[in-house]
């Protein structure tokens, strides 16, 4: 896989250097400057471009709508140190794929260590290896009856999920749990976050957690989310396969399996395909579905999949899902097939 870096001259060497370790990648090009980056990127497109987005020789922020708009690159935004959530979800709504905190005191070993298990999950994320198709997960049965609005996001999600749960009443009689691709040393952030822009309880999910009316619970870490037979949360590594770590299709299809209430399944914006064939299974499970649109996604790849296969009832422009969910969940949405 081709990748550019975008920081100051010594750290891009030493994550050049970091990079070349895994024997796997090319490093076409390091940029430290704005006339740098424009000119580097009119002579090559990498695959992946890592963006420093507190550099101060270069708009972090712009570079990345940039490059994911115009040159159609995957952009993986790197953090030295201390991470700054709002920063990074700012760079995720403008199409940022993950984020990744690096110690800027390692050496490049230790950096590998870090970056490279990340950059290879990011091949596999936009398509530059293949990947086995995931084992069916074992049947269960017995989940406890209630409303459940089941969220999946990616890139451009924090920023979307923000206004979807800035609409809802504190009051609303469903209990909402997000998948949202991003690495686990951010998941904890992205739950603060989203908490500064809704009245509902905001939370990383936790093992056991049984989901309930006016909380929203964050998937968190590298495994995945999923509905167990006692109608609680947990979490499994579980396909190891899937390129997406949570996965919104894992975690959707648990609810087709276990869930025996109403619910309602929303695919915001995000690259890739996932989440789009778990939409599908709760639309034919008789659950109520709903898409981004095109026109207001930073990403329009999970939603368009979604739309493709059908699998949405409603497909919508990001500022009418909330009034949507609240019509939902309390008129008589029609609850699942036996």
């Amino acid at each position: 896989m081709r990748i550019g870096i975008v920081d100051e001259a010594r750290r891009a060497e030493l994550l050049k250097r970091a990079i070349l370790i895994g024997a796997e990648h090319e490093v076409s090009w390091l940029a430290d400057s704005e006339p740098g980056l424009a000119e580097q990127c009119a002579v090559t497109v990498p695959d992946l471009v890592l963006v420093n987005v507190d550099l101060r020789t270069v708009d972090g922020l712009a570079a990345t709508r940039r490059l994911v708009r115009d040159a159609r690159s995957a952009v993986l935004v790197t953090v030295a140190g201390q991470a700054e959530p709002a920063r990074v979800f700012e760079a995720i709504g403008h199409g940022a794929l993950d984020a990744i905190a690096l110690n800027d005191a390692a050496d490049v070993a230790a950096i590998a260590a870090v970056l490279l298990p990340k950059i290879a999950a990011m091949a596999r994320w936009i398509g530059k290896s293949a990947v086995k198709g995931a084992a069916p997960a074992a049947d269960d049965r017995g989940a406890t009856c209630q409303r459940l609005i089941a969220i999946g996001a990616s890139a451009g999600g924090p920023a979307a999920l923000s206004v979807v749960l800035g609409g809802l009443p504190r009051t609303l009689p469903a209990a909402i749990v997000v998948v949202q691709h991003l690495g686990e040393d951010f998941t904890e952030g992205v739950a603060e976050w989203l908490q500064r822009s809704t009245t509902l309880e905001v939370r990383v999910a936790r093992e056991g957690d049984r989901p309930a009316a006016g909380t929203v619970l964050v998937a968190g870490g590298n495994d995945h989310l999923i509905l167990k037979s006692s109608g609680r949360l947990g979490y499994t590594a579980e396909p190891r396969d899937k390129i997406y770590r949570p996965s919104i299709d894992v975690f959707f299809q648990s609810v087709c399996r276990l869930w025996r209430g109403s619910a309602v399944g929303v695919l915001l914006t995000g690259m890739g395909r996932d989440g789009a064939q778990g939409l599908q299974a709760l639309r034919a499970q008789g659950f109520h579905t709903i898409a981004q649109d095109e026109a207001t996604c930073a990403v329009y790849g999970m939603p368009k999949a979604a739309a493709a296969l059908n699998a949405a009832v409603d497909i919508l422009p990001l500022d009418r899902i909330a009034g949507r969910l609240g019509d939902a969940v309390t008129a008589r949405v029609r609850t699942r097939r036996r």
